[in-house]
């Protein structure tokens, strides 16, 4: 027996319904096994969508925003009704000045935001040289057509900038309040905070600049009026001082008196709007204030890290449990001891947790010792064997059976292990008890328990009466005839010709129990020979490793030759296995 071997603990026997079970709802339990199973997937998988956020959150720039806030106050006339609705029509209207190219472009300039790399790409795209040429080629304009060079260079740039920047200001009314708000985003906290201001500076000098140049032209206005209204006086003045040196009729008097004094209130009223609006022209007065500038941002406001993190960990555990659903539901593997139960048909399974520990090159040496010494021995089985074996031993006399063959559907499954400790066991209870090791195409228990035997189950073929002396003593009431010299075909092939000198049948007349080790089916065709002739054949699957197609085709194999299929072993099974 080699060190692959190892100890393991049983579970609960499970006992296969008569027929597949119907489909069931999804229960809690269901769940459990799914997330003990597949946690590894949800875990990288999450580990690496939080990772790459990490990485987008190390090299994605920061983004800042700064507000600033401005009151209007328009001066208003009328009903408080009217009143309402030309303040939101005002605002409206100073919302898309302030929204202007004018704005924009005279932030950007004061700020040179057209030569930041934020803003300007040091070389147009290939896009956007594209749709500049488009332009300059269906335009009508020959020196239009002709405009290339640093000149162009500069006004696209310009234009970037004003574009980029208009993307990252933001402006709307607080509430239904008279303030403005300037939010502005750029990479740098001091950046964001000029921005803000600058456009709100450059809104009030555009606003005060509109009120001048509607002064000026008022005032343009006014300025003619005046004219004629001087001249209207002084016609009306020159018409009372004639009719006064010459007088004829008092009422004509006293409606020339009530015409001139008209003139010239209008001439005055008009002088006083003249002088308030040249006033205007030389100090004119925003309608908007800076209430709250711009203050230094304290953290970034894009990308948000707890954000993004939690996002990432969100969809990354999604993505897993998805993943890891897809994988559980093609794993054919065998996991769980009622699946595999109802697969595979056979009287019964049970699973063998495994105990983590290892034989060492054992149970050879101790063997061989204490069957020397002819002391009691005190043998490590396998924690849980002896549930196993009292199952057996019940099957066995139930259906009579005393050979039975021991096979692992895959190599390093363990069955070697199981046979000796079934043996054992056996021996223990007080049973006459033969381990045969027929297993040729593996390590095998002789290399363990007989390391020195030169004469077994391959000589006995040849001539029977070298199997007193084959056979070795091991306890009181346990023999092992080792597997001797094997030359060309197998002890297993050879036993199913029936034309060798041993009889398994000649045996059941010496011996309580049997027990034969065979080559796994992965490894040989042993079993499928050897089966015929045995009462019975357990077979050993690995908990994780062997598919239940693998099972199902060893099992169904044995079966079409004859086989009585005794039951099957999950073998290496967690120490919690789900039934």
């Amino acid at each position: 027996m080699t060190s692959s071997h190892t100890f393991s603990g049983v579970s609960s026997i499970s006992l296969p319904s008569a027929s597949p079970r119907e489909s069931s709802p999804l229960t809690l339990r269901d769940i459990q096994f799914f997330l003990r199973m597949r946690w590894r997937w949800i875990v990288i998988t999450t580990s690496i969508f939080v990772a790459m956020a990490v990485g987008y959150l190390l090299i994605a720039q920061p983004t800042y925003i700064a507000t600033t806030q401005l009151f209007v106050s328009p001066k208003l006339n009328g009903s408080e009704a009217q009143k309402a609705f030309a303040e939101d029509a005002f605002l409206e209207a100073q919302l898309e000045i302030a929204r202007s190219n004018d704005v924009f472009g005279a932030t950007a300039k004061s700020l040179d935001l057209a030569n930041d790399p934020d803003f300007a790409r040091s070389a147009p795209s290939l896009l956007d040289t594209g749709k500049d040429w488009l332009a300059r080629s269906l335009t009508d304009d020959p020196e239009s057509r002709g405009t290339t060079g640093p000149a162009a260079g500069a006004t696209n740039k310009s234009d970037r900038a004003i574009a980029r920047l208009r993307n990252n200001v933001a402006m709307r009314q607080i509430g239904h309040s008279m303030i403005l708000e300037i939010s502005a985003s750029a990479s740098t906290a001091k950046k964001a905070v000029a921005i803000a201001d600058t456009v709100a500076r450059e809104y009030i000098r555009k606003n005060v600049l509109m009120k001048a140049q509607a002064s000026q032209q008022y005032s343009d206005w006014l300025e003619k009026f005046l004219v004629e209204q001087q001249r209207g006086l002084t016609d009306a003045a020159n018409d009372l001082a004639g009719f006064k040196s010459n007088p004829r009729d008092q009422f004509k008097l006293v409606e020339l008196q009530s015409a001139a004094a008209a003139r010239r209130a209008l001439y005055e009223s008009t002088l006083t709007q003249y002088s308030e609006a040249k006033q205007r022209i030389s100090d004119p007065v925003s309608d908007a204030t800076i209430v709250s500038p711009a203050t230094s941002p304290l953290s970034k406001a894009r990308p948000r890290s707890a954000l993004i993190i939690g996002f990432a960990s969100v969809l990354g555990a999604s993505a897993g449990a998805m993943l890891g659903m897809i994988r559980h539901a093609g794993d054919r593997r065998i996991v769980r001891v009622r699946r595999f139960a109802d697969a595979a048909g056979v009287p019964f399974v049970t699973s063998l947790a495994n105990s983590g520990k290892t034989r060492k090159g054992r149970p050879g040496g101790f063997l061989a010792a204490e069957a020397d010494s002819g002391s009691a021995i005190t043998y490590p089985f396998i924690p849980g064997m002896a549930e196993l074996s009292a199952t057996m031993v019940g099957l066995r006399r139930k259906r009579k059976v005393v050979v039975i063959g021991i096979v692992g559907v895959n190599r390093r499954s363990g069955a070697s292990t199981i046979a000796c400790e079934l043996a054992v066991l056996c021996a223990e209870s007080g049973s006459r008890t033969l381990l045969i090791d027929a297993a040729a195409d593996k390590p095998s228990l002789s290399g363990s328990i007989a390391p020195d035997s030169t004469i077994g189950l391959a000589n006995v073929l040849d001539d029977a009466e070298l199997l007193r002396e084959a056979i070795l003593p091991v306890m009181p009431t346990l023999r092992f005839l080792p597997l001797g010299t094997v030359r060309g075909v197998t002890p297993a092939m050879r036993l199913s010709s029936c034309r060798t000198q041993l009889n398994l049948e000649s045996l059941k007349k010496v011996y309580d129990a049997v027990f034969v080790d065979i080559s796994p089916f992965s490894e040989s065709a042993d079993a499928n020979a050897i089966a015929p002739l045995l009462d019975a054949v357990l077979v050993i699957t690995w908990h994780g490793r062997t598919s239940i197609d693998e099972a199902i085709r060893a099992i169904d194999s044995l079966r079409n030759v004859g086989a009585d299929v005794l039951g099957a072993v999950i073998n290496k099974a967690p120490l919690r296995m789900e039934s």
